[in-house]
């Protein structure tokens, strides 16, 4: 019979590479590629406003046609709306990989591809989409298919690719499109405290509303917001611990709820790790940390664990997920001194604290170090 380590070993090891290029694979940043080209810091800029820059990371298969500071200041001369800006810059972002090469290897030397305008709905017929066509002398145009044909645009140079996950291609001007340019409605006013009160968690909406907090939730919609509120029955199991609270630990408890950027449940899975609060400033943390384990995403603190239950309204830049329990910053309660046995049941509105030392609390680090002293472990035997 063989020895151990040559059974486990080798088996180990390909479980190890596997979960590396898992965790890498299909990760890209476009403000952190954009970050390292101060020619296209506007175009980057407005791509972080406009919310783009979070639905374009969220892409498994992208192509960004940059524009650099000297194209988007043509385009910011038009006075667009911040909306109407949006839909212009969706129309130089493609759902579909186009790698320099690629651009030249184009069947028939034309090819119609949709953009991410496109996906929203609100670009009618295929006004949408994008022409690309490999021109005479090496050159490849691009044009807004609703631009009578014109291609207003040359490939100018690839800025990074990623293959064939993330193309960012610097093309000579901006894409013209009577429709993307068209005068865009603002979104709905998001009534936070409504929402929240018409799905199960009045009781927290109420809260915010008597303190005063909801003001601060209201203030950061427009710019990226992430509420996680607390179920009904979880929060009237926590009102005397509440009540006990001085008016500004309660506002700061209640903060402690909000995340102040737009995290789907997609970006919580792949950024697990240390959040920032609304009630995070220079004196106080008042952070917790997002951990996944396969669908369940939690959220510890140093004192309790809570898990997200669904998502009450996800209308970007808004996002409210619901959650089990009530979250308690370590700044206002005494964080766990040591683990504790789960309890045998853990109902919606038990503020039990979790056992940390569980292994359903390992994230991806610590489950690699587990799994390297094992390896060295019987290494040595």
């Amino acid at each position: 019979m063989p020895p151990l380590t040559t059974i486990l070993f080798p088996s180990l090891a390909l479980f190890l590479l596997l979960l590396f290029s898992s965790s890498t694979s299909n990760a890209h940043n476009i403000t952190r590629i954009l970050a390292k080209h101060p020619e296209f810091s506007t175009f980057n800029h407005f791509l972080t406003t406009t919310h783009l820059a979070a639905e374009i990371n969220r892409r498994q298969t992208i192509t960004v046609l940059a524009l650099d500071n000297a194209a988007m200041s043509s385009l910011l001369a038009k006075q667009l709306s911040l909306y109407s800006l949006k839909n212009v810059l969706s129309l130089h972002v493609l759902v579909d990989y186009f790698g320099s090469k690629k651009l030249h290897q184009i069947t028939n030397g034309t090819a119609l591809t949709a953009t991410m305008f496109q996906a929203t709905g609100a670009a009618p017929g295929s006004s949408g989409y994008v022409n690309i066509t490999d021109l005479k002398g090496g050159k490849v145009g691009f044009g807004a298919e609703d631009n009578d044909g014109k291609l207003d645009a040359v490939y100018v140079k690839s800025v990074a690719e990623i293959p064939y996950n993330i193309s960012v291609l610097q093309i000579s001007q901006v894409l013209n499109s009577a429709e993307a340019e068209a005068p865009t409605a603002e979104p709905s006013q998001l009534n936070l405290t409504e929402i929240m009160s018409k799905q199960g968690c009045k009781a927290f909406a109420d809260l915010l509303k008597a303190s005063g907090a909801d003001a601060t939730f209201n203030q950061n919609i427009d710019a990226g917001l992430t509420v996680f509120c607390p179920t009904d029955p979880a929060i009237n199991g926590f009102m005397t611990k509440y009540k006990s609270l001085t008016a500004s630990q309660k506002v700061s408890l209640l903060l402690y709820h909000g995340i102040p950027d737009y995290q789907s449940m997609q970006m919580l899975k792949s950024n697990n790790g240390i959040m920032n609060t609304l009630a995070t400033d220079e004196a106080n943390k008042y952070d917790f940390t997002i951990q996944t384990d396969g669908e369940v995403v939690t959220l510890e603190t140093k004192v309790i664990t809570a898990k997200i239950t669904g998502t009450l309204k996800d209308e970007e830049p808004l996002i409210v997920y619901k959650i089990n329990k009530v979250l308690l910053p370590g700044e206002l309660f005494k964080p766990v001194e040591a683990a504790v046995a789960p309890a045998e049941s853990d109902p919606a509105g038990d503020q039990t604290v979790d056992n940390e030392n569980g292994v359903t609390g390992l994230d991806g680090r610590r489950l690699v170090m587990v799994l390297l002293s094992l390896c060295i472990g019987v290494l040595l035997m």
